[in-house]
């Protein structure tokens, strides 16, 4: 079994970006482990024990096979940035191989150096190896780096232009480090149908703010209306609060009329994804409108009747119904089908519709919690003010998790 070993970040994978730690150890070192590109960048003065892998099975299996006295890995990047070390540390814990790790500069501080400009704040993403969805990464605020891969610049610059972010600011970083080394200032527009180096990195700006954030409860006048029925601000806070939401749910917004709860729940989950669902042709031009107005980039209007359409749509973790034309049955059937332990809430103005939603979450073995929200708002009349009621509305709540979680009774016992 080998003994010390060493995880080294190379940085650009080249020799002069190593630091002076990392190079001593390499230079003391009897083999070098990693990806072919960083073992040809080192200089003879190191090892001639050279052995490409980059797979962490196996090169935990080569270091326990065998005797080295002072192996090293190494790394593209910095070692604690979506590095490989992350996956060999615990496979070389659980040999009883003991290590250590020199960090290198990574591909976000080196594009900032270029730039001239901070990264703290930004939203750092990998898009190697990995779906990324580059809209509610920058739907944060912050802007967002991107390690790039699977997903290269022009995809990911693909899918900002195709949410309405055509015109945001991106930065293209190809080669970074090395005399191939390109730097590119365009709009998401324009890199959705560029090509770039294999090894490329992307900075996209923060989306516009495009209304102040207010968590939740947007005064009904901001919204863009028509003719059709909206969700009041008191019942869309009830109806955040039932679901639950978390900054990275996937959501479905049944019915949703103008949008007013889609847009409230983009911004609640502002790393996921929310899908409003509409068939009517007015409420979808609204739902449009005021998408754009409150920079709800991250919402998709899903235009059809549910539930057929719903079928597509990506697994939810929670969905509210805000009107279902007699389809509830098969909505929660196919919410619960992608996802048993979903979070579902109804809105419900008749006691027909209460008790049918009632009835079929019951069918299905979930217990049915029913609130009642029932409010009223002053008006002037002369000097005076007077309360008015408005329509009460029952929302009902279930989770599909909490039945899940319940074990079945089991008859027997001797």
């Amino acid at each position: 079994m080998s003994g010390n070993v060493t995880l080294i970040g190379m940085g650009c994978g080249r020799w002069d970006t190593v630091t002076l730690e990392g190079a001593e150890a390499l230079r003391n070192a009897d083999a070098v482990l990693g990806a072919p590109r960083l073992l040809d960048a080192l200089p003879d003065c190191c090892t001639s024990t050279r052995v490409a892998e980059v797979g962490a099975h196996e090169l935990a299996r080569l270091l326990r096979e065998n005797t080295w006295a002072n192996p090293c890995v190494v790394y593209s990047g910095d070692t604690g940035f979506y590095s490989g070390a992350r996956l060999l540390t615990p496979l070389l814990d659980a040999s009883g191989i003991g290590y250590r790790i020199i960090p290198g500069v990574s591909s976000p501080q080196i594009l900032s150096a270029r730039l001239g400009r901070p990264w703290q704040d930004w939203n750092l993403c990998s898009s190697h190896a990995t779906d990324c969805d580059a809209v509610s990464a920058v739907s944060r605020r912050r802007a967002a780096f991107f390690l790039t891969g699977a997903n290269p610049p022009a995809a990911l610059c693909a899918q900002l232009a195709a949410a309405g972010l055509g015109n945001l600011p991106v930065t293209v970083g190809e080669n970074l480090g090395t005399p191939q080394e390109r730097i590119t200032r365009t709009t998401a527009r324009e890199a959705a149908v560029s090509d770039y180096a294999r090894l490329s990195v992307l900075l996209a700006e923060a989306a516009p703010e495009a209304y102040p954030a207010r968590v939740p409860g947007i005064p009904d006048a901001d919204f863009v209306r028509g003719g059709v029925p909206m969700t009041k601000q008191e019942v869309r806070a009830a109806v955040l609060a039932k679901l639950a939401v978390r900054p990275g749910d996937t959501l479905w917004d049944v019915g949703a009329g103008t949008g007013s709860v889609s847009v409230e729940l983009s911004r609640a989950a502002y790393r996921g994804r929310v899908y409003a669902v509409e068939c009517d042709a007015e409420a979808c031009t609204l739902i449009r409108r005021n998408r754009e107005k409150f920079g709800a980039w991250n919402l998709t209007l899903v235009e059809g009747v549910a539930p057929e359409v719903l079928k597509a749509l990506p697994v939810p973790d929670a969905v509210f119904v805000g009107g279902s034309r007699g389809g509830l049955a098969g909505i929660l059937e196919t919410a619960f089908g992608k996802n048993p332990c979903a979070r579902v809430c109804v809105a419900a103005v008749t006691l027909e519709t209460l008790s049918g939603t009632i009835n079929a979450l019951t069918a299905r073995g979930l217990e049915a919690e029913v609130c009642q929200i029932s409010v009223s708002r002053t008006r002037k009349a002369g000097n005076a003010r007077l309360l008015t009621a408005q329509n009460p509305v029952f929302l009902i709540t279930a989770d599909g998790g909490a039945a899940q979680s319940v074990a079945p009774e089991t008859g027997g016992g001797a």
